[in-house]
């Protein structure tokens, strides 16, 4: 899902001097499948903790207890998701912006990406969001009605108008920003918009491209920790630093074909940095007071020693597991099947719709007297299945799929 982008993958091919750029229309197909698999953790951490994960918030929590093997392992599925797993579809969304701005002029890119972002945006913020809000309500005990629940929480619906869609919003404005830009540059001397046939960075490079990368979360951490909601906008601050600086990545990535030089011994090397790095997590969590029952705020945020090892872990495993899954797509997932075609296609209408359906499968399930873990073992795969099937079926409706 890189939110919305054309279907069409491009490559770039570098022109000859001075001529404009060109590009190759093809199908980067393991990009595709990186998608379905970045959409299917989605969907199961946010079954994840509809049952009963220590960490993260959703419309629904089921109630009961987990045991200690369940809450360790979502807790690292989650911890380590959240390290890179945005980051990674930013990466992806920055490096199909370039491509569409050189040929369509930006008039129609800005326009394009009104409807592909902002339509889901609005339709998620006002009927989506209210209607899964109130479903929730309804199972919780409220008893009016559904005109009766939106003006009487306004401010609740209001402060969490756009949920999961916060990431669109974003990229939205990322994309605005991207398209000032390259108006403010034109006809200055800039290579914002040349191909170039340099290498991909040496480990020395991401190493201080990571480091830097941790230095200024923990910075910007010290006024807005993690967990922190800037509302009404509903944007977490704490994590910006990564999703700016690799869609930022994502955009040089397409002008010099990162994607396809990245050398697979090297990724090697950042996947095995990356499994060194998961102990970190819970030694960190015990830092924290985990042991305790009870986290320190300080591991989200301040001028504390707990925010910078956070920041800084967060940083090195989120870098390194961008780069080794990617390659690991790249080399062993770069073939479709017809089902895995149309699953990629609909990969984003998956994560518009996703908690319409989620949601309300889990309440209906919450009469089974089952334990939490196995509620999430056997309800999860269905929620995936439910969600791939709807958006398949969705996107046959005429128009949809030019918006989804």
């Amino acid at each position: 899902m890189s939110g919305g982008a054309s279907v069409s993958n491009e490559i770039p091919v570098q022109p000859a001097s001075g001529k404009p750029i060109q590009t190759v229309k093809t199908r980067l197909l393991y990009i595709d499948n990186l998608r379905v698999g970045l959409i299917i953790l989605v969907i199961v951490g946010h079954m994840a903790i509809t049952y009963g994960a220590p960490l993260g918030d959703w419309y629904y929590n089921e109630a009961g207890q987990v045991g200690d093997v369940f809450a360790i392992l979502t807790t690292l599925l989650l911890g380590i998701g959240a390290s890179f797993l945005l980051g990674l579809f930013y990466m992806i969304a920055g490096y199909f912006t370039p491509g569409p701005f050189d040929r369509k002029g930006p008039g129609r890119f800005v326009s394009e990406r009104l409807v592909r972002l902002g339509i889901p945006l609005v339709l998620y913020a006002l009927v989506i969001n209210p209607l899964v809000t109130y479903w929730a309500a309804v199972h919780g005990g409220y008893q009016g009605s559904f005109n009766q629940y939106v003006p009487s929480h306004l401010p609740d619906l209001t402060n969490a108008a756009i949920g999961p869609l916060w990431f669109v919003e974003a990229l939205l404005t990322f994309s605005f920003a991207y398209a000032l830009g390259r108006l403010v540059l034109r006809g200055r001397p800039t290579s914002s918009n040349q191909l170039s046939d340099s290498p991909f960075p040496t480990n020395g490079t991401i190493t201080l491209f990571a480091l830097g990368l941790g230095l200024v979360t923990f910075v910007v951490r010290i006024w807005a920790p993690f967990g922190w909601w800037w509302e009404p906008l509903h944007q977490e601050p704490g994590h910006f630093p990564q999703y700016i600086a690799l869609f930022a990545v994502g955009i040089l990535a397409y002008r010099r074909d990162w994607f396809g030089r990245l050398p697979s011994r090297q990724a090697r090397l950042w996947g095995w940095i990356a499994l060194a790095l998961v102990p970190v997590l819970p030694a960190l969590a015990v830092a924290a007071g985990a042991l305790q029952g009870e986290f320190d705020p300080a591991i989200a945020g301040g001028f504390t020693g707990l925010s910078l090892a956070y920041s800084l872990w967060e940083a090195f495993i989120g870098v390194a597991l961008v780069i080794a899954s990617l390659a690991w797509f790249r080399n062993r997932f770069n073939r479709q099947g017809e089902l895995v075609r149309q699953m990629s296609e609909a990969a984003y209408a998956v994560y518009v719709l996703h908690p319409l359906l989620i949601v309300p499968l889990a309440l209906s399930l919450s009469g089974w007297r089952l334990a939490l873990e196995t509620k999430f073992v056997l309800v999860a795969p269905l929620a995936v299945i439910l969600c791939f099937l709807t958006g398949i079926l969705v996107r046959k409706i005429p128009l949809i799929d030019r918006v989804l």
